[in-house]
């Protein structure tokens, strides 16, 4: 570790999910002040992961061809910046979801890129992925705790100048993170032709992963969207729906520094299907008792499972099927089809189905969805060896 750029690393991370730790909490909460009803938040959260689905593979195959990794990453962080100026001139539903669209098509686009250079920068010492990422979980969990004080006493249409300033320091700090081999563009004809990124696309166990990966995302819509506006309906006040939010986080930073050592003992696909399971228990559990505080601060720690461990054995699984040539696409489709498909139904299903049936059928839904999640990943997921064979 003392050879790599763990700082500049690190500090990406940091300052990306930080943004996003100002972001999923109180997002719905801004857009709720401005009186937008649940079917309307919905979609403009759904925005939000919109571009993910074809942002990241567009970025991805861009990076692959070219080599230019970090520049497309540093474009990618200075777009995102610029674009989200327009939203302190806009207030319809329509020019607010348009300015989501376009700055988080840059957005989406950067962190699939940037996995790809961490791991490049780790070398044969990629299982200590998690020990730079779990930065990313550090500032989210400041982030979100810090906030939910701040609003307290300041308004919520704050927000857009904090997420501005957190999106000029992703930017500042990917200008400081040194390109390392990705710089070099992988020559091989077969590649070049997309031949061997489809032959691994066609495998029964990355058809079976990438679905996985989508209902997962799917199920997590409710979660994402309505959580917050949940816990404020039952008089939770900013503070303590920052703190709830935080607990969830700081769970997935103890699974993040334990991950290696998990996965080491119990194996890529021991570790998935287990968070798998947690993810049934823990949708099941908001559904049934959202008004006992014990549930809800126990499910919260869930969330070291539910998206601590299955994000880090969903990038660990995509560096096993895929080649240098093409994790960059790799990744990239890791987002589309997870954070991206996944995400913008979620968002827009949750919207509808919370507005119509209300908070137990949506999380109930989602809980279902990880059942069959978990079915698909039991059946058909393994890991792959380098002749093609199951691990």
């Amino acid at each position: 570790m003392s050879k790599l750029p763990y700082k500049r690393l690190s500090g990406f991370y940091f300052f990306y999910f930080s943004l996003l730790g100002a972001m999923m909490p109180y997002w719905s909460l801004y857009l709720k002040q401005l009186n937008f009803d649940a079917k309307a938040i919905g979609f403009l959260m759904a925005t939000l992961y919109c571009s993910r689905i074809f942002a990241p593979s567009l970025w991805g195959w861009l990076a692959d061809k070219t080599g230019k990794r970090m520049s497309i990453i540093r474009w990618g962080a200075a777009a995102t910046w610029l674009l989200f100026l327009g939203i302190f001139w806009q207030e319809s539903a329509w020019s607010i979801g348009l300015i989501m669209l376009a700055y988080s098509f840059f957005w989406n686009a950067v962190l699939p890129q940037f996995e790809v250079v961490t791991l490049n920068h780790l070398g044969d010492k990629r299982e200590r992925y998690s020990q730079i990422r779990v930065w990313g979980s550090i500032g989210f969990t400041l982030t979100v705790v810090a906030l939910g004080y701040i609003f307290d006493f300041i308004s919520v249409s704050w927000l857009p100048v904090i997420m501005l300033l957190l999106m000029i320091m992703i930017w500042l700090n990917a200008c400081l993170v040194p390109a390392g081999d990705t710089s070099t563009v992988l020559e091989s004809t077969e590649h070049s032709k997309g031949g061997m990124f489809l032959s691994t696309l066609c495998r029964p166990a990355v058809i079976a992963f990438f679905a996985a990966t989508f209902l997962v995302q799917l199920s997590h819509g409710p979660y994402y969207t309505f959580f917050s506006v949940m816990l404020e309906d039952q008089g939770f006040n900013r503070s303590e729906i920052g703190y709830m939010w935080s607990l969830g986080v700081v769970a997935e930073v103890v699974a993040f520094i334990f991950m290696h050592r998990m996965i080491g003992r119990f194996g890529v696909r021991g570790v998935m299907l287990f968070s798998l399971l947690m993810a049934v228990v823990r949708w099941a559990v908001i559904a049934l008792y959202p008004t006992n505080i014990v549930l809800l601060l126990m499910s919260q720690l869930l969330h070291a499972f539910t998206f601590g461990a299955l994000h880090s054995t969903g990038v660990a699984l995509v560096h096993n099927f895929f080649d240098a040539n093409t994790q960059g696409r790799g990744q990239a489709l890791f987002s589309s089809v997870g954070f991206g498909l996944g995400g913008t139904l979620g968002a827009v299903l949750s919207g509808m189905f919370w507005q119509s049936h209300g908070s137990m059928v949506s999380f109930l839904m989602a809980s279902i969805i990880c059942a069959v999640a978990l079915i698909l990943t039991y059946t058909w997921v393994y890991p792959i060896d380098k002749a093609g064979a199951k691990n």
